[in-house]
C-alpha cells in the first residue's frame, strides 16, 4: 500500500523551524568554554536574525492574514495560526536572550566591566556624563509632542524612542517622543578610578535629563521603546520600464512600512503601552515586554572595542590555498589543473587576484561576473571598473533586489555603469543568486576561457566569516557553458545544453530528481545507495518527498542543513534512513555541497541553490560537478567530519526538535577547529607535488 508523503504531519512549519535555528545560535551563548564574549556575539547575532524575520517573514505572513489568504502550509498551518506560534516561541526566545544578557553581563563584571544606570555612577564619572550630554547629546535632541496639531510621529524601522507622559499645572494630560539619537554610540565609555571600564546607555542619560525638555510639565511616566516595521519589498517586475527607479521608489517605502512589532521596557503603568498599541494598530501578541536594554544588536559595536579581543576567539587568519603554492601567473596555475577554494578557511584573495589580473593583462578581452551581495569597498567592482577604463569588455549582472543589499548594488551598478561596464540586472521575475565569473583571453593557441564558480557570494568581507566552496578551472566544457549562460542572462538566448553545469530554474530541480531516482534504482539492484546533502535550508515539498522516496527505497541519506528544514527524520516508514545535522559555530556553514555514491562511480556537486522553493523554481542558480579525483575525495572528507562533529552539531529528532551532539568521553570533533588546522598544516611553503598537497590529514581527529 503506497503512502501519502503529502500529509501535513510529515513536515515542519517553514517558519518555526526557522525560530528553532535562531534558538540554536542563542544557545551558543550558554556554552561555557566559548570566549566570553563571543558568547555575547552569539546573543547580538539572534536579536539580528530575529529582526530580519519580523520585518519579512512575520510582515508577510500578517499582510497574507489581512488578504484574507488562509491556505495551509505544507505542515497544514494557516496564516494565523502560523503567527499565533510564531508569537508564543518568539516571546520564549526573548526571554532566554535577555537572560543570557545578563548572565554574561554579571560574568564581565569580574573582569572590571561594568553596566551602569546614570543613578549609580561616582560623581567624577556623572560630571563626564554631564559635559558629554550637553555637548554631544543635547544638540541633537528633538522632543515630538502629541496633540491635535501635532498627530502621532512616524518612527523609523528599528529606532530607539522614548515615550513621555507628561501632566500640565492643570493635571492635562500630554504625550511626547524623543528618538534617541542612532548619530551617536548606543553607550558612553567612561573612565574608571581604578582602572575599570565603566558603560552607561545613551537612553539613561537621556532620561536622567528629560525633565529639562519638558520644563513647566510634569513627568508621569516615561519608557523606551522600538518598533519593527514591514520591509519587503513589493516590486512589479512585468510593469516597470526601469528596474532601479521602481526599487528605489520601493525602498523610499520600505522605511515607512506598517508595524510587525514593538519592543517596550515594563513600566507600573499600562498607559504609554496601551497607546502605542493602539497607534500602532498591533495586537497583545505583537508586544515584547522585556527588562533590559532594547535592540541587542549594540553588542556588536560593544565586542568590537579595541581591548576587548582577549575576551575573543584569538584571531584567525585565512591561509593561502594549499593548490596555489603562489598568486603569481594565476592563469598559467589555472590552466595546468582545477583549484579547489574552501573559506573561509583558505583565503579569497586568488578569486579578487584573478578579477585584478584580469583588468590588467593586455591579453584579456572580456570579463563576465555576477554580483549578488559585495562588499561595502568592494575590490572586486573596483577591477571591473578599472578594466572597462582599460578596454575591456566588461558585462555585470548585478541584482539589484538581493534583500537588504539594493542601496549598496544600485551604488555599485550605477559606479560599473560609468566605467563603461554593461550592467545587467538579470531576467524579469527572478533573482539571479548565481556565482560565477568568466575571463575571456587570447593566447597562443588561441582564446581561452578561465572560470571560477562558487558556492557563495563575490564579497571579501563575509568571505572571512562564511564556509563555502570556490572552483577555479581553464576546462573548455566550462567555459563553453560559462559563455553560454551570460548569453541567456544578456540578451534572448534561447537556454542551452550545458555540458557542465545546470541550471534552475531549467532543470536544476529535474537533474537532483534524477540523482535521487538513480541512487533509488542502485538500491533496487541491490548495489546500496548514499546521499549526503549539506546546505543552508531544506523547506520545497517535493524536493522533502523525493528524499522520503529515498529513505523508503532503503538509500542513506544523511542531510547537514544549516537552518531551515521542514523534513522530518527518523518516522518509521518514511524516513528511519534520514538523518538531519545542524552546525553552528565561530562561522557561518553555507557551502551547498552534494553528493552520490552512485555505486561506486561517485558524483559530487556544488551549487548555489539551496533546497527551497525559490531557489529552484523562483531564482537563477548554478550547480556544478566536481570532477579531480583528489578534490571529491577532499569534500568528502570534509562531509564524514561533518557528520562526526560532536562540539557544534545539533542533530535533529522525528518531532522536529534538536539535541546537541556530544562527544559522551569520545574525542571531540569540531568540524571547523579541524578545518583550520588543515588550512595552516597544508598552507604552501613550497612548492610540492599536487596530490602531496590534496593529501587530507583531518580523518584522523
Amino acid at each position: 500500500m503506497s503512502i501519502d508523503l503529502t500529509k501535513p504531519e510529515y513536515y515542519i512549519n517553514r517558519e518555526l523551524s526557522w525560530l528553532k535555528f535562531n534558538l540554536r545560535v542563542l544557545r551558543e551563548a550558554g556554552i561555557r568554554n566559548l570566549p566570553l564574549l563571543e558568547r555575547l556575539r552569539f546573543v547580538a547575532i539572534s536579536a539580528s536574525n530575529l529582526d530580519e524575520f519580523f520585518m519579512v517573514r512575520v510582515a508577510g505572513l500578517i499582510n497574507r492574514r489581512e488578504s484574507g489568504i488562509e491556505r495551509p502550509d505544507i505542515a497544514g498551518l494557516s496564516s494565523t495560526e502560523q503567527l499565533e506560534k510564531i508569537a508564543v516561541a518568539a516571546h520564549g526566545e526573548m526571554k532566554l536572550k535577555y537572560r543570557y544578557f545578563f548572565s554574561l553581563i554579571r560574568d564581565l563584571e569580574q573582569y572590571a566591566v561594568h553596566f551602569r544606570r546614570v543613578s549609580d555612577v561616582t560623581e567624577a564619572q556623572r560630571e563626564e556624563l554631564e559635559k558629554y550630554y550637553r555637548e554631544d547629546v543635547f544638540p541633537v535632541l528633538t522632543p515630538m509632542a502629541v496633540d491635535a496639531s501635532r498627530p502621532f510621529p512616524f518612527l523609523a524601522n528599528r529606532s530607539l524612542n522614548i515615550a513621555i507622559e507628561l501632566r500640565t499645572e492643570k493635571r492635562e494630560q500630554k504625550i511626547a517622543f524623543i528618538q534617541v539619537p542612532s548619530v551617536l554610540p548606543r553607550f558612553i565609555r567612561l573612565t574608571g578610578e581604578k582602572g575599570e571600564q565603566v558603560f552607561v546607555f545613551l537612553e539613561d542619560l537621556i532620561m536622567a535629563h528629560c525633565h529639562e525638555l519638558f520644563k513647566g510639565l510634569s513627568i508621569v511616566d516615561m519608557v523606551p521603546f522600538r518598533i519593527t516595521r514591514d520591509s519587503d519589498l513589493e516590486v512589479d517586475e512585468d510593469e516597470t520600464h526601469d528596474l532601479m527607479k521602481e526599487i528605489e521608489m520601493s525602498l523610499k517605502k520600505r522605511k515607512r512600512g506598517s508595524a510587525v512589532r514593538l519592543e517596550i521596557n515594563p513600566t507600573g503603568e499600562a498607559f504609554l503601552k496601551d497607546f502605542l498599541m493602539k497607534n500602532l494598530e498591533l495586537e497583545k501578541q505583537d508586544v515584547y515586554e522585556v527588562q533590559g536594554p532594547l535592540d541587542l544588536t549594540f553588542l556588536f559595536a560593544f565586542i568590537g572595542q579595541p581591548g576587548m579581543e582577549q575576551w575573543c576567539f584569538a584571531p584567525y587568519t585565512p591561509q593561502q590555498p594549499a593548490e596555489l603554492p603562489t598568486y603569481d601567473n594565476l592563469f598559467d596555475q589555472i590552466k595546468e589543473h582545477d583549484i579547489l577554494l574552501h573559506h573561509p578557511y583558505e583565503s579569497f584573495d586568488p578569486v579578487v587576484k584573478l578579477v585584478q589580473d584580469a583588468a590588467e593583462d593586455p591579453r584579456v578581452l572580456a570579463i563576465k561576473q555576477t554580483l549578488y551581495r559585495v562588499s561595502g569597498n568592494s575590490p572586486i567592482v573596483a577591477a571591473l571598473a578599472r578594466a572597462a577604463d582599460n578596454g575591456k569588455q566588461v558585462t555585470a549582472l548585478v541584482e539589484l533586489k538581493a534583500r537588504f543589499d539594493e542601496e549598496n548594488n544600485i551604488v555599485w551598478a550605477r559606479r560599473l555603469e560609468r566605467a563603461g561596464c554593461h550592467v545587467i540586472y538579470g531576467l524579469v521575475g527572478l533573482k539571479t543568486h548565481s556565482k560565477i565569473t568568466l575571463v575571456v583571453r587570447k593566447e597562443e593557441e588561441g582564446i581561452k576561457r578561465y572560470v571560477h564558480l562558487g558556492t557563495g557570494n563575490y564579497n571579501d568581507k563575509t568571505a572571512k566569516l562564511y564556509t563555502d566552496f570556490g572552483l577555479l578551472t581553464a576546462n573548455d566544457q566550462f567555459g563553453q557553458d560559462a559563455s553560454a549562460f551570460f548569453n541567456v542572462l544578456s540578451g534572448y538566448s534561447e537556454p542551452p545544453v550545458f555540458h557542465k553545469l545546470v541550471m534552475a530554474p531549467l532543470g536544476l530541480r529535474e537533474r537532483m530528481y534524477e540523482l535521487i531516482d538513480r541512487e533509488i534504482r542502485h538500491v533496487r539492484e541491490g548495489k546500496g545507495g548514499h546521499i549526503v546533502a549539506k546546505m543552508n535550508s531544506l523547506i520545497d515539498q517535493p524536493m522533502i518527498q523525493k528524499y522520503y522516496e529515498a529513505s523508503q527505497a532503503g538509500v542513506r541519506v544523511d542531510l547537514i542543513v544549516r537552518g531551515i528544514c521542514g523534513l522530518r527524520p527518523g518516522i518509521r516508514g518514511i524516513s528511519e534512513n534520514i538523518t538531519v545535522r545542524s552546525i553552528i559555530g565561530r562561522f557561518l556553514e553555507h557551502h551547498r555541497v552534494y553528493y552520490f555514491a552512485n555505486a561506486g562511480e561517485e558524483e559530487l556537486y556544488l551549487s548555489s541553490a539551496d533546497m527551497m522553493h525559490r531557489n529552484l523554481s523562483e531564482r537563477v542558480e548554478l550547480m556544478f560537478p566536481v570532477e579531480r579525483p583528489a578534490h571529491i575525495e577532499r569534500i568528502k572528507e570534509f562531509l564524514r567530519l561533518c557528520l562526526k562533529d560532536n562540539v557544534g552539531a545539533h542533530v535533529m529528532l522525528s518531532n522536529g526538535t534538536y539535541r546537541r551532539a556530544v562527544s559522551h568521553g569520545r574525542t571531540k570533533i569540531s568540524a571547523q577547529e579541524s578545518m583550520m588546522k588543515w588550512a595552516i598544516a597544508h598552507a604552501p611553503k613550497k612548492k610540492m607535488p599536487m596530490e602531496q598537497r590534496l593529501k587530507p590529514v583531518y580523518r584522523k581527529e
